[in-house]
């Protein structure tokens, strides 16, 4: 499949990337399939890997809606949960975009993503250069800030204490972006 190269300095670069990341913006992002998903207003889904089942019942229920509505979503779909987001999603036939923490330039591409690319409605979209060929915790935090920055709104299903999905889902809010939860957040001020 055809790899897309969209540089800085181009049109169809997302503006909220500089917005967002500002010098940590990349110079240029690598995608995979229907780059005009780019313009459709997004949904990230954020979750740490563990996750209580009551969460889990809420976000299935969640996705299924998403899905039905055609709610375009974002995200690494890395961790467990954000995996079976992935499935129910891809059952349906609104757009997904999904950005792996690695260059996408010669990678693999699953069997299952093959004819939701071809149907025009799945995007790889990556901001790694081919060099970054392997995953690590660290471009993992950079590729959910990616994909944070290119959303519209973000879902933090659940975020573990001390984790670095709610250390994420902080900064967004400094950064005044919109971050859904499903239960209230308790600031405790010493």
């Amino acid at each position: 499949m055809k790899t897309i190269r969209i540089h800085r300095d181009h049109p169809a670069y997302p503006a909220s990337l500089g917005k967002y990341l500002a010098e940590d913006a990349p110079e240029m992002i690598t995608a995979i399939g229907n780059t005009d998903i780019l313009g459709n207003k997004t949904l990230a889904v954020f979750c740490s890997v563990k996750c209580p089942g009551k969460i889990i019942l809420k976000t299935y229920e969640l996705m299924r809606k998403l899905r039905e509505h055609g709610v375009t979503v974002i995200s690494g779909f890395h961790s467990p949960m954000e995996q079976e987001c992935l499935n129910i999603l891809l059952r349906g036939k609104q757009p997904v975009i999904i950005c792996p923490a690695r260059g996408i330039e010669g990678m693999r591409i699953k069997k299952e993503y093959i004819k939701p690319i071809e149907a025009g409605r799945l995007l790889l979209l990556s901001s790694f250069s081919n060099k970054d060929n392997r995953i690590s915790s660290k471009r993992a935090y950079r590729r959910n800030r990616f994909a944070a920055a290119l959303a519209d709104e973000i879902l933090v299903p659940y975020a573990a204490p001390g984790s670095r999905t709610g250390a994420l889902r902080k900064e967004l809010l400094e950064k005044g972006k919109t971050v859904l939860t499903f239960h209230r957040v308790r600031c405790n001020t010493s």
